[in-house]
């Protein structure tokens, strides 16, 4: 669980993750976002294989989320730090 002043950020992973991207390099940011748009394009089509073109995708994912919240906001900070630690390691 993410508390809104965590110590090691002094935010919360979003709001740093916007700073890092309002002010690191243009292309590095480009690059992580069309790598971030790639990985959720992957993910949604192999949903659909997996479930069928016929199936609500839409809807399963947001009942998916509705049911799980907890585990999707963690996994949603994970990716902030993830990307950040991306963003930082290139912007040299």
């Amino acid at each position: 669980m993410w508390l809104e002043d965590d110590d090691i950020f002094g935010g919360k992973p979003e709001d740093k993750f916007f700073d890092i991207v309002y002010n690191a390099n243009r292309n590095l940011v480009q690059n992580e976002l069309i790598n971030a748009t790639t990985k959720s394009a992957a993910m949604e089509l192999l949903l659909e294989e997996m479930l069928g073109e016929e199936k609500d995708i839409e809807g399963i994912i947001a009942n998916y989320i509705l049911n799980n919240q907890d585990k999707v906001n963690n996994r949603i900070n994970d990716l902030y730090i993830e990307m950040m630690g991306n963003i930082l390691s290139q912007n040299e």
